[in-house]
């Protein structure tokens, strides 16, 4: 498959995403190349870790490619994309299982999908590109591939702020939100790499790894905790207050699907209290199997991909307009189509 590669280099089972022109974007061929792999190498004694990369300077995995999921979901076939989230939800939680280190380099954007076959890993690595986030919510949809978990953990009220945003978190702030774990200047990641396929020992790392630049997030904690702590998307926009983080935030939250961002509110508040990566996924699926077929799923992808007039119309005004029972409806369970991982 051109667009990936998975070879066996040394003590490493290599993964190299390569579609840096589409900014290395996850296609359902490529999710499931990434399980096979996961699977063969699982019990292969000669392979000690897995290391997963990508081609070019600017992004690891900028999300999934929802080109076709756009054009079958027009037309009407809400299949192809439910299975989609299906198999790599159930990718998702392989990572996060996986019994061997899974180290991942992430440079450039890494969002939505990225995080995905990424953060779930052991020893996830960062330089001073990196730049990630969850910013589902401006196309419809809701954090997901298990970044609900993500949030969730994230200190204090952080993860409401970051889901409902979509920022983009710096190396220093992704090690401070719990997405990455080591940062390693770019310049190194070859010598580290090369170190890894010849002796197998995720020690490397730890050894090669810097101090960070210092980022912004952690300097807004008390300001994230004192504003995102209500019940509800909007309690939280109206207990913004009128200073510079106040009417930033409120600049931010008038962008994204306000349907998007309260149900991450809610979705943040009860993954936060499963603290499980299959309890996260299948709470996410219950949202995204109804992204199409009841939410705004189309419309933020024709706005922000296919026309990218970056107008979307949606239901709702505003938060202030979101009833907590379309909440609900979006987050309700599934019956006999619930996720199974």
């Amino acid at each position: 498959m051109s667009d990936i590669t998975l070879t066996r280099e040394g003590a490493v089972g290599h993964i190299t995403l390569r579609r840096p022109d589409a900014l290395n974007a996850l296609t359902y061929e490529m999710a499931l190349a990434i399980e096979k792999a996961l699977d063969d190498w699982r019990d292969n004694p000669e392979i000690a870790l897995i290391v997963i990369d990508a081609e070019g300077d600017r992004a690891f995995c900028a999300g999934g490619d929802l080109q076709l999921m756009y054009e079958t979901a027009g037309g009407g076939n809400y299949d192809y994309g439910r299975r989609f989230w299906r198999d790599e939800y159930r990718l998702n939680a392989k990572i996060f299982d996986y019994p061997k280190p899974y180290v991942a380099l992430m440079q450039g954007f890494t969002m939505g999908g990225g995080v995905g076959v990424s953060c779930h890993g052991s020893h996830r690595v960062v330089c001073e590109t990196s730049r990630i986030a969850m910013p589902e919510c401006g196309v419809g949809l809701v954090p997901d591939v298990g970044g609900s978990l993500l949030l969730a953990r994230a200190p204090g009220r952080m993860g409401e702020y970051l889901g409902m945003t979509g920022t983009r978190m710096e190396a220093d702030d992704a090690i401070h939100a719990g997405f990455a774990d080591y940062f390693i200047p770019r310049e190194n990641w070859p010598v580290l790499t090369q170190k890894l396929i010849e002796t197998g020992d995720i020690e490397v790392i730890d050894e090669m790894a810097e101090t960070p630049p210092t980022g912004s997030l952690a300097a807004k904690q008390t300001d994230m905790d004192a504003h995102f702590a209500g019940q509800t998307g909007a309690d939280i926009l109206r207990g913004l207050g009128t200073d510079t983080f106040g009417e930033d935030v409120r600049k931010q939250l008038a962008r994204p699907s306000p349907l998007s961002m309260a149900c991450t509110v809610e979705l943040v508040h009860r993954v936060r209290g499963l603290d499980t990566i299959r309890d996260a996924l299948g709470m996410e699926y219950r949202f995204t199997s109804r992204s199409v077929s009841e939410g705004e799923f189309l419309e933020g992808i024709r706005a922000m991909i296919i026309d990218k007039d970056r107008n979307p119309q949606w239901r709702h005004a505003s938060l202030l307009d979101v009833n907590q029972m379309d909440v609900a409806n979006m987050l309700k369970p599934l019956g006999d189509d619930a996720l199974q991982l």
